[in-house]
């Protein structure tokens, strides 16, 4: 869960945004610090775990799961993929529930966006619109131009 070396390419992304990450920063696990992509700005609305039903997940992880697969049909609607996300903002009712949940998290983020991290903050609210919703997330995206 390693982002790429500072300037480069998130691997095997040509088309996709550099990482930046300063000279003698520790290479951050599961996020980046800085990216930066050329392209059509999409970004997402707050984004929570339901289904097109508006249905919500039990769990604190299968709500993330949601989301991710939400965001990931927003995305593809504008033409874009996980590898084009330069940014992820996490809100989240209780911290440590999230905490105590990040080996499930990772793994349910993986198997949906891969091994892509962007630059990513997370906050802790008071409470979200939806009374059910455990997590919200935003997403930016940066959508290479056509050619």
């Amino acid at each position: 869960m390693t982002a790429a070396l500072e300037g480069t390419p998130m691997p095997g992304v040509e088309d996709g945004p550099e990482v930046l990450n300063p000279k003698h920063w520790p290479t951050p696990k599961g996020y980046a610090n800085g990216m930066m992509a050329e392209g059509r700005v999409l970004v997402t609305g707050g984004v929570v775990g339901w289904d097109e039903k508006e249905v919500f997940a039990d769990s604190f992880v299968a709500q993330a799961r949601q989301i991710f697969e939400n965001i990931r049909a927003i995305l593809a609607e504008g033409g874009a993929e996980p590898r084009h996300l330069v940014r992820l903002t996490w809100y989240v009712v209780d911290i440590d529930e999230y905490l105590a949940n990040l080996r499930e998290l990772g793994r349910a983020y993986r198997d949906v966006f891969g091994t892509h991290y962007p630059a990513m903050a997370l906050v802790q609210v008071v409470r979200l619109v939806e009374r059910v919703a455990r997590l919200e997330i935003e997403a930016t995206a940066i959508v290479p131009s056509k050619g």
